[in-house]
Order: C-alpha cells, then structure tokens, then sequence
C-alpha cells in the first residue's frame, strides 16, 4: 500500500475544513477537527488558535500581525463562545446592542457579555481585543431582547429605554440612527409607561424633535402626562452636534449614512480649499486629466497591491498589452487590473466630460458607478480569472478591509445604503463635501466585492471635477497615512484627518 504524501496528507485535511465552512462557518472548537488535520491545518497557515480550544479559518497568504482575519472572524467567535458557554442565557449591553441595531458594527476593544453564570472574568482575544462575561442575577424579560446574526441583545426600544444621557452625547449618530428607524407603534410608548420612565421620556421627546419629529415627540409627551407622569422635556444632544433631521422613516442604514454626512459635512468645509469653479475650457481640463493618467494609474492599483510598473502602464496605454496573443498577459493578474484600469478611467474621463457640460454630477455618478466596475473587471473575467457573475453588481456576500476594525454593512443593506449615499450627493450642493464625504462613504459602504478603494477614488475625482478643482492623485507612498484616515473616519467617527489629508492633495 502506497504511503500518503504530505501534499495528500494536507489535501484530505482541508477537505475536513471545506466540510466545517459550509455555510460560511469561520469558527470551529478544537473538538470539530481531529489533533492531527487541525496540527497540520495550522502548519500551512489555514487554522489559528484564538484561546485554547477555540479556532479560526485563516489564509496561508496573511502576513504576520495581520489582523484581518481575526476581525471578520470576532462576532462569529463571539456568538459561538457564548452559546458554549451559556446556552441561551446571555446578553450583550443595551450600548452595544443599540450600536448594532445602527449598522455599527466595528470591532470593540472589549465586549461585555451579562450571563446569570458569569464569572467576572475578562478573556483576553487575539490582537488586543477580549471578552468580560459579567455575572448577573437574572435575565431581562423575554420581550426586551431580540436575536441579531446570532448575538442576543437588546430591542431597540428596550435599549433606548436603558441609555443614560451621556451615551446620546457621546453616540449621537447611532441614537439618531434607530430613532429615525422607529415606526409609530406602541413598543417603545409601552416601555415607558410600564417602568414609569418620566425622564427618560423626556429625554427622547427632546431628541426626536430636534430630529424634525414633532408628532412622535407630541405623542410620548402627550400619553406619558395623561397616565399621570410629570414629563420635562429636554434636548439630549450636545448644542454644537449637527443632528440631521428625518421627518420620515428611514432603514438604519440610510438613516446612518444621512447622520453621518450632517455630522461631518462643516468638518469638511473647514479643511477644504474653497472651489475654483467649473473649468471654463474643458477641453483644457480633459487633457490635464489624461496627462494624470500615467502617474494615477500607477498609484492607484499601487495602493490595492497590485505590481504595476510604469511600463506596463504604458503598455496598455499604447495597446500594446494583448491576452490574447500573449499568454505572459493573459495569466499576469497585475496586468489584467492595469487594463482594467485604463478602460474604466476612460469612462470616468467621459462622466466628467458630461459634467463639465452642465450634466448634473450625482446623477451622473449613479449611473455611471456600475459600469466603472464592469470595466475595471471585465479583462479578469475575460481571461477567465473572474466567474461572469462576478460582474452582476453590489456584493451579496460579508466583506471585509484588511487590517481594519470597521465592517462593512451587511449585504442584504448595500442596495438601501447606495441609494442613500447617491441621494446625499445629489441634495449636496458643494463639490468639496461630494468629494470627501462621497470617497469615505462609499469605502464605508464596499458595495462591491473587490475594487471599492479604486472606485472611491474615481468618485472623488469626479465630484472634484465639478468643483474646478484638478484631479488629485493619491500616491502609494501616502498609503498608510490614507488608511489610517479613513479608519479614524469609519471607526472613531473622525473624518478631520482624512478631509485635512485629501485637502493637502488638492493640485500637490
């Protein structure tokens, strides 16, 4: 009988872990895989230990200290953890569960668990983060808590009702977020009068009608002074936060992007240089343009990982990059996205063409988005690198940044949340805020399941464009300093330094 090889060896080992992925599954205990196939999983680089007994999916390609597996992989571990640990009887905070229900879903540093069997004890995780299982006398009412992708936490309702003043101060845009996201009905309306929450029905009268929902803020009011409580209401935003008003009802996903967008747009303006004002020769400006393309084209796929040469750039430039001649092409990935590349900024440098026209920069931009990543992919696909259905549009699957703490919305909320985002270009009236604001949310948002950092930047350029201003070329060596602004904008709510950072790029 002939003796395995260890290619063999490795081959059945990573059908055991194929067999335990089904379904998306990234976490496994070390009683899910036999000693062996996990030693041997482990030493290729597809399994990493999170704390002893506990596992994770990894790639063989991550580089040391590299934390994007651990991330994308964090709510997964801690839902399985929990249910291990104590079935059914656990919960998280009323704040985290209120951050969730606002789509905020980046990574905490540390996550309470509240457990009736709960040991005090803070577990420490991979990569600074861990979790605190808090012992608790008992479980809150079945009614107050609700199942979100498997973490128990509170409702909405019951979670505003628990939220002390200084959480509205320090998390205005996820208040706002469910707030706007609340119907009519009696949920709400029912906790406050069942724990006699006077103050607190002060508290989100104040806050809804800031938020241009007076009939809602009458209603609390109203019912809570005819059940006999004394009610005083109050404003429980900080006077200098831009609340952004949602006199309809809004999906969290919308309703968070229109917050963030208020919250942040001033913040733009005062780091942005005033526009210059539409090209007055376009065609003068669409020759600077293509002279960028050289110099753009390198960074950009640059920043993305790709190896592309000043060469091969001029190679698709002049045509004389051919897959289907050369079979060096055709297999090159860096040369497919370069082509990819090329084809995609001359759509952009029509779009901007039109809007230098007088065609209305969103409106063009919605259109034309979707077919700046049918030709940024097209040549992978025709290579057959890329399946056709790669090209269908928005993700329908997670995705997740490499080395970041924000995660992506969920892509069942994509469709609503570029509808939303197309929305606030198209009521933004200047071309600096549509520039900023429109590459972070659309990066925020990674519709698509590759190529969002390239788009986003095609998008900043052609709202640019609408403004006068040149185009504006992100180099590779920035790249740490453009990373790390935009994770303070998506994690820390801090879009200062990437609005400073694009600023000091403006005509560099």
């Amino acid at each position: 009988m002939a003796i395995a090889t260890p290619q063999q060896k490795l081959a059945a080992s990573l059908e055991v872990l194929r067999d335990l992925q089904a379904g998306g599954r990234r976490v496994f205990r070390s009683a899910d895989i036999s000693r062996t196939h996990r030693e041997r999983l482990r030493d290729n680089g597809f399994l990493a230990e999170i704390i002893k007994g506990w596992w994770m999916s990894t790639s063989p390609k991550s580089s040391p200290g590299d934390t994007t597996q651990w991330y994308a992989s964090f709510w997964a571990f801690c839902t399985a953890y929990c249910e291990a640990r104590f079935g059914e009887n656990w919960h998280l905070s009323p704040e985290q569960s209120l951050m969730l229900h606002a789509e905020s879903n980046w990574v905490p540093s540390q996550l309470v668990v509240y457990a009736p069997k709960g040991s005090n004890n803070n577990t420490q995780l991979l990569h600074g983060t861990s979790i605190y299982d808090l012992r608790q006398k008992k479980m809150p009412p079945p009614d107050d808590l609700t199942v979100r992708e498997g973490l128990r936490v509170f409702t909405p309702e019951a979670a505003l009702v628990k939220l002390n003043e200084t959480f509205f101060q320090r998390n205005p845009v996820e208040v706002q977020v469910v707030l706007a996201a609340l119907g009519q009905g009696a949920p709400l309306l029912s906790r406050l009068l069942d724990g006699g929450h006077s103050t607190v029905a002060g508290r989100l009268a104040g806050a809804l009608r800031r938020m241009g929902r007076s009939d809602q803020a009458d209603r609390i009011v109203l019912t809570m002074t005819t059940a006999g409580y004394d009610v005083r209401e109050s404003d429980p935003f900080a006077l200098d936060v831009a609340v952004a008003r949602a006199p309809n009802r809004m999906s969290p996903i919308s309703g968070r992007l229109a917050a963030l967008w208020k919250t942040h747009r001033n913040g733009v303006l005062a780091h942005m240089p005033p526009p210059p004002g539409q090209a007055g020769d376009a065609n003068a400006y669409l020759r600077a343009v293509q002279d960028s393309y050289r110099q753009d084209a390198y960074h950009s796929l640059s920043i993305e990982g790709y190896s592309v040469t000043p060469d091969l750039v001029e190679r698709v430039r002049d045509g004389r990059w051919n897959p289907e001649q050369d079979g060096d092409d055709q297999e090159d990935r860096d040369a497919l996205a370069a082509r990819g590349y090329f084809q995609a900024f001359e759509r952009v440098k029509a779009d901007i063409g039109a809007i230098l026209g007088g065609a209305a920069p969103a409106k063009r931009v919605r259109s034309g988005v979707g077919e700046w990543y049918l030709q940024l992919f097209a040549p992978s696909v025709a290579a057959g690198l890329m399946k056709p259905r790669d090209l269908a549009g928005y993700r329908d699957q997670p995705v997740y940044i490499r080395a970041s703490r924000h995660v992506p919305p969920r892509a069942e909320v994509v469709p609503d949340a570029m509808d939303a985002l197309f929305g606030l270009l198209d009521e933004e009236s200047e071309p600096a805020v549509r520039a900023v604001l429109g590459h972070w949310m659309l990066g925020y948002v990674h519709p698509y399941p590759d190529g969002n950092g390239r788009i986003a930047r095609f998008l900043m350029n052609v709202m640019l464009a609408s403004g006068g201003y040149p185009w504006t070329v992100i180099r590779v060596q920035d790249r740490a300093e453009y990373m790390s602004a935009l994770e303070a904008a998506s994690v820390s709510g801090d879009v200062s330094l990437f609005a400073r950072f694009i600023a000091t790029r403006v005509g560099a």
